[in-house]
């Protein structure tokens, strides 16, 4: 097997010997152990495609039953950020089987001040066992839940640390290839890259006169919409625009649709391109600074947005789109982009569609060009290669870097001091938020923390999140059929995402369906329900008011309302509210105590 991992450690993680702390564990046991942990790390990917990505979490809790035999009692999994945890959709489907049970979990809970939720749940359930695939990679996360289930009294033991016979190998391959771009994103502090193109047997990316439909199967084709799906962005140049004129779009008929981004040094792009019509899908073009000015303007008005840099490369697109907080990325791009992006290192995994057949041309092109090797010595070997076949075609993929073991652990603040006396963690005092997964994520309006407030007939409704209540605001007050309908469909949504994406397209395409007074109200509606949000929940006032002394930013660098934006040119609303309710519930508690 040519899986790798990324340590500085030669000794395998996995050997042929008893367990640390189960060496009389039997080995029926200890398969059940892999098995379900696999399991878990299988209905962590459920959501893909479905919903944006995010760390995937998934959960299985097993019971003893009255024979000796392990039953699998309860299943769950993370739809989408702010969404119900895994570990509670499967403490709720357990019941009263969880007493005693053991909880498997491909990845090591969200626990910090503020989201106790999944531990919470188990430990509540009376769950007395907890085996763990990965510890998170976040670091201000890694551990606290092993620490929280240690001192609450559970057994835990993760992979590769408790368990490390040979058995456990195919699991805990699964927990690092579902949460990959996690992985990825937290040690090298880019999103992981995965590299497309479909090819004949010859190696040619389409005939000498550049026509390339289709050189794969329908069905591979398919297999494609669901990589796009699974991405926060889609990457092609300016030379596939003009050849080819792609959508780029999932195909699903609904869901998660990815970011759609196109690398232009000159704008040389045509006036009408697919990509350029924004209705269904969201399109981003970077370019060099000061590239066709008029132009710009041009795309700007069609709603397609436009990021300048200094020199655009593919590491500079790839550093940014790490700030806009991006999780996964996919590449379509033709041989030249393709090179440029593996030699500057930021490709991490290659899907080859290979397809059967045979177009020659010495000047067609290949689907990577020159990088400037010599011999076959210096070639990219490809690690934990794996073949599908999909129809007609060989789907070849695999990886050009390993993933990250993050072992060791990424270093503290304190211990970075340690190392450097230089650097010093007090230097700013700004605290910027944007993912619910980041330190403090807590404060976005996807966060998951149900709200209670007067829904339209004004009766008392929980939100599931601010974000589903903001939306739905958008359309109250209107003696109108389709806008009583986009309320329901926004109440229904199963995830913040989900809701923004029924308001927010409703709004562009149907602004007749929008309240007439919504830009002036818009600010207070937000601030009412993170008033209520904050209010309901004390931990999230505590956390809140910590960061007195503070400039709060939410730090979306594409909605320069509510977020702060690339350069700080946002107006940062979202920061700005947060900081006034803190002021507020300072005075408030400053009261209190003169009362006392």
């Amino acid at each position: 097997m040519a899986f790798a991992l990324l340590t500085p450690n030669p000794t395998p993680r996995f050997i042929c010997r008893a367990v640390t702390s189960h060496s009389s564990t039997s080995q029926s046991s200890l398969a059940f152990d892999a098995t379900s942990i696999k399991r878990a790390a299988q209905l962590a990917e459920k959501s893909a495609g479905i919903t944006a990505p995010h760390p995937n979490f998934g959960c299985v809790i097993a019971a003893n039953a009255a024979d000796g035999e392990r039953l699998v009692v309860g299943e769950g999994y993370l739809y989408g950020q702010g969404t119900t945890p895994a570990e509670v959709q499967a403490v709720e489907a357990a019941g009263e089987l969880c007493r005693g049970a053991t909880a498997y979990l491909n990845m090591e809970p969200t626990h910090c001040l503020v989201d106790q939720t999944a531990v919470s749940a188990l430990i509540q359930a009376g769950v007395t066992r907890v085996v763990i695939g990965i510890r998170h990679p976040l670091q201000h996360l890694r551990g606290k839940a092993v620490q929280a289930f240690v001192n609450e009294g559970l057994v835990v033991d993760v992979l590769g640390e408790d368990l490390r016979c040979k058995i456990f190998e195919e699991s805990f391959k699964s927990c690092l290839l579902v949460n990959a771009p996690l992985l990825y994103r937290a040690s090298c502090r880019v999103p992981f890259s995965v590299l497309k193109y479909a090819m004949t047997l010859d190696g040619k990316i389409a005939a000498s006169t550049g026509h390339a439909s289709w050189i794969s199967s329908k069905m591979s084709r398919n297999h494609v919409f669901e990589l796009r799906g699974r991405s926060d962005a889609v990457i092609v140049g300016g030379n596939t625009v003009r050849r080819d004129n792609p959508r780029l779009t999932a195909r699903h008929g609904g869901g998660h649709l990815p970011l759609r981004i196109v690398m232009s040094t000159s704008l040389d792009l045509p006036d009408s391109a697919n990509l350029w019509d924004v209705d269904d899908a969201p399109t981003l073009v970077a370019t060099q600074r000061g590239a066709r000015r008029s132009f710009q303007k041009l795309l700007a008005s069609k709603g397609v947005e436009v990021v300048e840099f200094d020199i655009l490369n593919a590491s500079v697109v790839m550093d940014y789109l790490y700030d806009r907080g991006c999780l996964s990325v996919l590449w379509e791009c033709g041989g030249t982009l393709a090179a440029s992006a593996i030699s500057s290192g930021v490709i991490h995994k290659v899907h080859a569609f290979v397809a059967p057949k045979i177009i020659g041309g010495k000047d067609a092109p290949s689907p990577v060009g020159e990088l400037g090797m010599v011999e076959m010595s210096q070639a990219l070997e490809l690690l934990d290669v794996q073949y599908e076949q999909i129809g007609p075609d060989m789907l070849v993929s695999g990886f050009l870097h390993p993933i990250p073991d993050l072992n060791p652990m990424i270093p503290s603040t304190r211990e970075t001091i340690g190392i450097d006396p230089s650097v010093s963690p007090y230097e700013t005092n700004i605290i910027s938020f944007y993912k619910t997964w980041d330190p403090h994520g807590a404060f976005s309006n996807f966060a998951l923390s149900p709200i209670q407030i007067l829904d339209e007939n004004a009766d008392v409704f929980t939100w599931p999140t601010v974000e589903h209540y903001y939306q739905a605001q958008k359309f109250v007050g209107l003696d109108n059929l389709a806008a009583k309908k986009c309320i329901e469909g926004i109440k229904n949504a199963k995830s913040p995402e989900e809701a923004a994406r029924i308001g927010r397209k409703t709004q562009k395409q149907q602004p007749d369906l929008v309240r007439p007074d919504w830009e002036s109200v818009k600010i207070e509606v937000m601030y009412r329900a993170l008033r209520c949000k904050f209010s309901s929940y004390p931990n999230l006032s505590s956390l809140l008011l910590s960061t007195v002394g503070s400039v709060l930013v939410e730090t979306s660098p594409h909605d320069l309302f509510w977020g702060g934006g690339r350069d700080g040119e946002g107006l940062n609303y979202l920061g700005r509210l947060l900081m006034r309710l803190r002021t507020e519930l300072m005075a408030e508690q400053n009261g209190s105590e003169v009362l006392r």
